[in-house]
Order: structure tokens, then sequence, then C-alpha cells
């Protein structure tokens, strides 16, 4: 009889992970999720898994700097998928150091306990790895600010863009991406890294720091004030999180062609939207107006990021990714029906 696969899913509890998750238990393989469960909520998500998956689901409350917990994790994994991370900007600069040892010090005890498993790396890098695109031309039109370069207007950034590490939270992220690429190509790993936009939908309990678009959603329909940082103008590819974890599971599939890579993964041009696009959007999906106030520019901040998703689509098989007002309208649902979110302190939220 077959043995079971065993995936290990680092931040396995959060957004992204637990719907990465849910789909890998779903489809018969063993899961370690291996996560503190320090952010806010996510112990939710860990129930929502255990309830629909049972034993299928095996938790392991441990940190990725810990070296030995990592290994210990990764003895049996067949496949081992690191989402977990620093997610916020803004934290990285009040916190540099434990910015650094948590994505890149967590990431380097991912990889070596990959080298000693050999098994697969699937890793969840960002967009800020190619800075802040000061150097781009962009026009206004309209509420959104859109590239003068046209093929980067038709079809966003490529893998081909040089990395340029704002901020510490680039700096760790970036590092991270190239200690994944050059395990690839030093050691033989079999590690690929997904670079992403930003990715949307049920689950994610946004806040002001990170996860824009469910954080918009949830102040509208609590009735809460909305900041804005900047002039809400600048543009952002989201892609809707069932979409992400497709690409997620083809990447381990066909980890032989793109082992080594580095793939965008976002909504692309056709999903590109500025903050003032979105939140139109909200107030037509809710029957309420957002509450925004603005602030200054956050520093790093990209006014223009789309990236170009052909690679990703024609590497891993992808279908088009969801249409992001439909993706949008399901994430409102979602939060509608979960309840607990909109019931969230302000204070809370924010945090």
């Amino acid at each position: 009889m077959r043995q079971r696969t065993t995936a290990l899913v680092t931040g396995g509890a959060g957004f992204i992970g637990s719907n990465l998750v849910d789909r890998l238990a779903a489809g018969g393989c063993k899961v370690i999720v291996f996560d503190t469960l320090q952010r806010p909520g996510v112990e939710r998500n860990l129930a929502w898994l255990k309830q629909r998956h049972g034993r299928s689901i095996a938790h392991r409350r441990e940190d990725v700097r810990d070296a030995d917990a990592v290994l210990a994790a990764a003895r049996n994994a067949d496949v081992i998928f690191h989402l977990a991370a620093q997610v916020a900007v803004t934290t990285s600069v009040a916190d540099p150091r434990a910015d650094f040892s948590v994505n890149l010090g967590g990431t380097f005890n991912v990889l070596e306990a990959a080298r000693q498993r050999c098994a697969p790396v699937v890793f969840a890098s960002t967009n800020k790895v190619y800075g802040d695109l000061a150097d781009l031309d962009l026009a206004l039109i309209k509420d959104a600010y859109a590239p003068t370069n046209e093929r980067i207007r038709k079809r966003g950034v490529d893998e081909k863009r040089p990395l340029v590490f704002h901020t510490p939270y680039g700096c760790s992220k970036g590092g991270a991406d190239q200690y994944v690429l050059d395990y690839a190509r030093t050691y033989g790993v079999p590690a690929c890294v997904l670079r992403m936009s930003c990715i949307y939908g049920p689950r994610q309990m946004g806040t002001e720091d990170q996860g824009w678009v469910a954080h918009f959603l949830i102040r509208t329909l609590s009735g809460q004030p909305i900041t804005v940082y900047g002039d809400g103008r600048q543009v952002r590819d989201i892609l809707e999180v069932s979409d992400a974890v497709n690409a997620y599971l083809s990447a381990w599939r066909k980890i032989d062609a793109v082992r080594g890579r580095a793939l965008n993964l976002g909504g692309g041009v056709a999903n590109a939207i500025s903050l003032r696009q979105l939140l139109s959007h909200i107030e037509a999906v809710t029957g309420r107006r957002p509450d925004v106030r603005y602030e200054g520019w956050r520093v790093g901040d990209q006014r223009y990021f789309v990236a170009d998703i052909s690679a990703a689509r024609r590497l891993l098989e992808l279908a088009p990714p969801t249409p992001w007002r439909e993706g949008v309208e399901r994430l409102a649902s979602w939060i509608k029906a979960d309840g607990a979110l909109i019931e969230v302190p302000a204070e809370t939220v924010a945090a």
C-alpha cells in the first residue's frame, strides 16, 4: 500500500497557508502545520482546518528560528511549502533584528532541513524584491498611476527586472529569495521561488500593515475609518487566494521544470487596480461609503507594481486568474458570513 504524501507547510495557519493546507488535505495529503500562532486570529484558521480534516492535520507550535524544530518537522516531509514570515514592512522598520531572524534565518533553517531531507521547497517571496520602482516614468490616468513604457503598461514587470532591496523587509525577503535559488544551484535542492503580488480572499484577516484588500472591507463593514498612505492612486495587481494555491501546487508537481527559477505570481494586468478603484468598488458591493483618511507616503512604497505573470502561467500551466471584482465580492461575502472580523475593535484591527 502506497504511503500517504506528507507536506510540511510553515505558516500553515496563516491566510495563504490555511488555504493551501485545506487543498492539500482534501487531496489526500497528511499535512504538518508548522506555525507559532502569533498572528491574531490564525488559531481560528487552525481550528477550521482540524474540523474539516481531522487527523490529516498535525500542528507543531514551533518557530522557524529554531533549527532543530524545523529539522524534526521536515524529517518525514515529501515537500516543504515555506510561507512562515514576518510580513509587514512597518514591523521590519520598527524591529529589523526580528525581521532578519525570521525571514532570512528561518529560511536558512528550512533550506538546511530540505537539503538533508532532499525535499522540494516552494518559497513565498514578494514583489518587494524589485524595490520602489522609482525609475519608472508614470502618468496619472484618472485614479491610477500607469507606466509610460508601453511594454510594461501592457504586460507588467517581469522577472528580468533588477533586484533592489528597500526596507529591512525587502532585504530579509530578498536575501531569503536568493538563498533559495542558490541552494537549488549549489546543493541541487529542488526549490523554486514565487514572488507574490497582493493576494486576497477568504481567511484573510487583513490589517493596516498587511492584507489591504481585506482590511478595507473589514473596516468598511464595521463602520471604522480607513487610513490610506499616499494619494490612493498607487496600483497593484491582486490575485484571489484560490489561484495562488493552484500555483503553489503546480510548482510542487512541476518542480523539475521550475527548480532554480523565480516566478512572478499575481493577478497581472487584467487585475491591476488602484486603492481608490478598490474603495469605489467596495462602496458598490457593501452599500456603505468607506470613511477614508489620507496620510503621507510610507517608506519604500511602490506607486506602481503590476506583475508580468506570463512565465508562471506558461510553466505552471495556470488558468486565467479570477477577475478582481468577482474575487472581492466573494471575500466580502465571507467576511459577512464569518461575522467575528466585523466585530473586532478598531485598536485590534490596526495593531
